[in-house]
């Protein structure tokens, strides 16, 4: 245990402290925040000694099919890419593949991002279904952020925490190049949605 982590409250030692953050870790099907995390206990546990103890469990899982990462909206297990296949097979249903030109707006909203619907039309050169922007919407990855202001104020669009958090990123910055980011949709869209199932099942 890191000799520089702050006391732990007196009803709790530090090994406790984190076992107690691994169980709500591998039970939640959400990523947690620190301020989610903190609410665990009793007695107030700072942001840093609390990151300590994450990195700590971090290392812990190390060489496991399971691992703890931080994303967007905070921290969580998941399964390894690697194990995706087998994780595949437990589930009746394959999940969603998205038609290009879904992967092409997401794809616009997300580097350029916030962007109107008019700014996605001249970009990809064709007009742009209401419905692709209602499956992005309903999946959780855009949302309206504003509106501009010209006549007939249109709405703009961005990407949300969940979009970084199903593709294990903790900011746009992470964001691949642009060519990769259909393959990495896919393949989180269905590490996601198996990671999910794993956590349904623990809890």
């Amino acid at each position: 245990m890191d000799p520089t982590l702050s006391p732990s409250p007196p009803d709790l030692d530090l090994p406790t402290l984190k076992r107690v953050l691994e169980a709500a870790l591998l039970t939640s099907s959400e990523p947690l925040a620190l301020g989610d995390l903190k609410k665990l206990f009793d007695h107030d546990v700072g942001n840093e000694p609390l990151r300590k103890l994450l990195e700590e469990l971090r290392t812990d899982w190390e060489g496991r099919s399971v691992e703890l990462v931080s994303v967007a909206s905070g921290w969580r297990f998941r399964a390894k890419p690697e194990f995706q296949k087998y994780l595949e097979r437990l589930q009746p249903q394959k999940p969603p593949r998205y038609s290009r030109a879904v992967l092409e707006t997401l794809a616009i909203i997300a580097y350029r991002q916030p962007v109107s619907r008019g700014d996605i039309e001249e970009v990809r050169g064709v007009s742009v279904s209401g419905n692709i922007l209602k499956v992005l919407e309903t999946r959780g990855w855009i949302e309206v952020v504003g509106h501009r202001e010209v006549p007939g104020r249109p709405a703009l669009y961005a990407t949300t925490p969940a979009f970084l958090d199903d593709l294990n990123l903790r900011s746009l910055e992470e964001l691949p190049p642009l060519d990769d980011l259909g393959s990495l949709v896919e393949e989180r869209e269905g590490l996601q949605e198996a990671t999910a199932e794993t956590a349904a099942r623990a809890d």
